[in-house]
């Protein structure tokens, strides 16, 4: 078997070693003679799956006890309905950071329930910055500020968590969680989609303050108030168990290549090679992204000739570089580097970036 560098945005690639362990446990986990698939989730079996994977997650971030740790469904797409439903708490307005695509569906589902007031936005700037932290106008009888540290479509992140003083700060982490140390304390609720650093599509995973839970909006559906996903230990239905199963070996890997500090040590080092590889081919290949902003997860990228792109994306996939494709709202290239890219991956597409460009520039 061969495997090729998936750079997709997600779902995206998981580790090799990741893929290699469920394939031997695919049939029969432990001697159960069961597959995990087959578990009763509630069963001895699945019940110590379930809980070494929150042990190790809540390590690998250190979330504090007051923090509730949950396995959803639906993406993080149910979570721009859910946090609105969950943490207005009797105020009629939230607070929305607009820094890209992701960031407007969560503020076109909240105003669904409540007034939302953008307190900030890039749009001006064509997603390739941040806005200023000093220029925001929060609201301060917003039940919560919402932001998206990092957008994957245009590739602009927050190095930095904002300091929102006593807000509560909401988070979708979908594609920057577990790529580097972060201060759970910071944040109300922290919200990710599973199939870019943590796992296969269908899982999500939600870490709440526990004074939030339990004032959820009339009407509610009961699958998604959080009080109740915690009070049944995300299992108040049958829960994604293959996808749970599957998080919990990525957090084992990550422990055991030393944390997320020494992950994020990796990525750091990735990024840093492929912007360096862009920013040196004097134009040929170009980054929009304002420099302080640029996302270590997400890199987007065009062609000095765009009619050149279908015969990169050819030449690409040739060398065993596939779904370098930009997302069609941007267009060119992105490459999509999350924590399971390994480090070889990058190193490919740079020389292929090389040798494509002195062939064609």
């Amino acid at each position: 078997m061969t495997r090729l560098f998936n750079f997709g945005a997600g779902p995206a690639v998981l580790p090799l070693a990741v893929l290699e362990r469920a394939r031997e446990e695919l049939v029969d986990w432990h001697g159960s003679g069961m597959s995990v698939m087959e578990m009763s989730h509630r069963g001895k079996e699945f019940m110590g799956i379930a809980e070494k994977a929150e042990r190790d997650l809540r390590d690998l971030l250190a979330i504090p006890a007051e923090y509730k740790v949950l396995f959803l469904q639906g993406g993080a797409s149910a979570q721009f309905a859910m946090v609105p439903m969950n943490l207005l708490r009797g105020k009629s307005t939230a607070d929305y950071i607009n820094t890209g695509e992701w960031s407007k569906k969560a503020i076109k589902e909240a105003g669904k329930f409540c007034r939302v007031n953008v307190a900030a936005s890039s749009e001006a700037s064509k997603f390739t910055t941040v806005p200023v932290r000093g220029e925001w106008r929060l609201n301060p009888d917003a039940a919560y500020v919402h932001y998206t540290p990092n957008e994957t479509i245009g590739g602009v992140e927050f190095h930095d968590v904002p300091d929102v003083g006593q807000a509560v700060l909401v988070a979708d982490m979908s594609s920057t969680i577990l790529s580097r140390p972060i201060d759970v304390r910071r944040f109300g609720l922290i919200y990710a989609g599973a199939q870019k650093n943590i796992g296969p599509a269908g899982l999500t995973i939600v870490i709440v303050r526990e004074d939030l839970l339990g004032q959820t909006l009339a009407g509610t559906p009961t699958m998604f108030d959080y009080k109740i996903q915690a009070d049944n230990g995300s299992m108040y239905n049958t829960p994604p168990v293959y996808a749970w199963y599957v998080a919990g070996l990525v957090f084992e890997w990550l422990k055991d290549l030393g944390g997320l500090r020494a992950i994020a040590e990796i990525n750091l080092r990735k990024a840093e090679k492929l912007y360096a590889c862009i920013d040196s081919s004097d134009g040929f290949y170009r980054n929009p992204v304002e420099r302080k902003c640029r996302s270590w997860m997400n890199v987007p990228f065009t062609l000095l000739d765009p009619a050149l792109d279908d015969a990169f994306l050819k030449g690409a996939k040739a060398a065993g570089l596939l779904q370098l494709k930009g997302h069609r709202s941007v267009g060119g290239m992105r490459a999509s580097i999350y924590n399971a890219m390994p480090e070889e991956g990058i190193d490919a597409l740079i020389h292929y970036m090389r040798e494509f460009r002195n062939k064609q520039g």
